[in-house]
């Protein structure tokens, strides 16, 4: 089920928007403190965003601009104002789409489905914490910092990635290696391991991979 977070300060909107969404079968969910937006979404990581553009503390395109430096999650822009301007800022902000209230429900559930259809379509980006991962490029990203894994880097972190918060043993992760047609040795595979922390470091998250002595790894 596709998790949609509306930001939005007009609470009988927010109501109606979040009884509009459930019976539409999504998770709809409500940001309710507008101090810190940008960390609040990043912690909550929905799928798509529907963004009022007059938001206290920070307004939405800046609010837009600032999310776009860490995630690309979509994002609709929402606006009591019908002017060009507003909506060349937002799609210059990196804004998915555009919405005026008001709005035909059904417009704008159509809206939300066109645009999880095209980011469903053409991303296949993990996320892990503000970590962007992308399996086919072999990357981890977060905001402007990108790092480029190797086929076994890769191997090693999306096995612990598909079992995060939990302890993996590095005979697991040496029959994932071979099953992959990676055939590396248990020295080889501690080069791997302490490689891929290199790199995790230089994007900010030193501390992902724990060892656990006597027991294997585990991604916090």
């Amino acid at each position: 089920m596709k998790k949609i977070l509306i930001v939005e300060d007009d609470k009988i909107i927010c109501e109606e928007l979040k009884e509009l969404l459930n019976n539409a079968g999504y998770d709809a969910c409500m940001l309710e403190a507008f101090n810190n937006a940008k960390d609040r979404i990043l912690e909550i990581k929905p799928n798509l965003i529907l963004l009022d553009i007059n938001i206290p503390f920070l307004n939405g395109e800046l609010l837009l601009k600032d999310l776009r430096k860490e995630s690309d999650v979509p994002v609709i822009m929402v606006t009591s104002k019908n002017t060009e301007v507003d909506e060349v800022l937002s799609m210059s902000y990196g804004a998915d789409d555009f919405i005026t209230k008001p709005y035909n429900p059904t417009i704008l559930l159509l809206r939300v489905a066109a645009v999880l259809k095209r980011y469903d379509k053409h991303s296949d980006n993990l996320v892990y914490r503000d970590m962007v991962i992308n399996p086919s490029k072999g990357t981890l990203g977060r905001g402007d910092n990108e790092v480029l894994l190797t086929k076994n880097e890769m191997i090693v972190f999306m096995y612990l990635f598909n079992h995060v918060g939990k302890i993996v043993t590095r005979d697991e992760l040496m029959t994932d290696l071979w099953n992959n047609n990676e055939y590396i040795n248990d020295n080889a595979l501690t080069v791997n391991v302490s490689r891929l922390r290199g790199k995790l470091k230089d994007i900010g998250y030193e501390d992902a991979i724990e060892t656990r002595k006597g027991q294997g790894y585990i991604l916090l």
